[in-house]
């Protein structure tokens, strides 16, 4: 089940953010069941908080998962490149979740200044996961730029619609089929992440689903089981789906006689 990024072995497929949870207790505890190795954190929400940074690294160490600063809120590549230097001296990781939002509405990713500012980083030494469309030329772009991984949404951040276009997933898997892609955003239910797993997806990112859940630490271990059976499922072989009902038991036309 393992996987790499970059020179990192992970063993744990899931991805789990960080935000919204009624304390941080639970949020330990949803980490813990989740089976989670990477954690998100968006560091202008930390501070728009005024949480201290060094107590959420502490509490993210104890949990043993390695964490993963994003660019949420960003609106340019300036923006975003400043917001991932900070990221770095204050959590000591060149791990960096890319976000550079173009339409505030859907808060769809902006592609041209994505690109800008994952070069730039690149050239800095940063490891960086971009959130990005299930565009194909779009994602070329991002690896073009340097990016060794790619995280296109599912659905828009927060909706909880699942996966919209599940063709356009497909060829990225198909296209690209040596790069590590991570579904992120729009996950609502584990169905959704066992059809992104099915699909042959490396990995999963999810947060309001689990965060927002009656019961948040039940829900972080369904979703571990429902990306766990996904995987299982994709390296198994799938079964085709057929048109026809085709017969399971062999017919041979003559009755059988006890």
């Amino acid at each position: 089940m393992s996987f790499h990024i970059g020179d990192i072995e992970l063993q744990s497929r899931f991805f789990l953010g960080t935000a919204g949870y009624p304390s941080p207790q639970v949020l330990q505890q949803a980490i813990a069941a989740s089976g989670a190795q990477v954690v998100t954190v968006g560091l202008k929400r930390q501070l728009a908080q005024g949480g201290a940074p060094g107590d959420f690294y502490r509490l993210i160490q104890q949990s043993g998962a390695r964490l993963l600063p994003n660019t949420a809120g960003c609106r340019t590549a300036r923006e975003a490149v400043t917001l991932a230097k900070m990221a770095r001296e204050l959590f000591a990781t060149n791990w960096i979740k890319l976000e550079v939002v173009g339409d505030e509405y859907t808060l769809q990713p902006d592609p041209f200044e994505l690109v800008q500012a994952a070069a730039e980083l690149v050239r800095e030494g940063f490891e960086v996961f971009p959130y990005c469309t299930d565009d194909l030329v779009s994602c070329q772009r991002l690896l073009d730029a340097g990016c060794r991984i790619l995280m296109p949404w599912g659905a828009p951040i927060g909706s909880g619609r699942g996966l919209l276009n599940p063709h356009a997933l497909r060829l990225l898997r198909a296209r690209l089929p040596d790069v590590p892609l991570v579904v992120d955003a729009g996950i609502g239910s584990p169905r959704d992440a066992v059809q992104a797993m099915e699909l042959g997806f490396d990995a999963v990112l999810l947060n309001s689903a689990v965060a927002q859940a009656h019961d948040p630490v039940a829900m972080a271990r369904a979703f571990k089981l429902g990306i766990e059976a996904g995987r299982i499922a994709w390296e198994a072989g799938i079964m085709v789906p057929q048109d026809l009902a085709v017969a399971t038991t062999p017919v041979t036309g003559r009755p059988f006689v006890l």
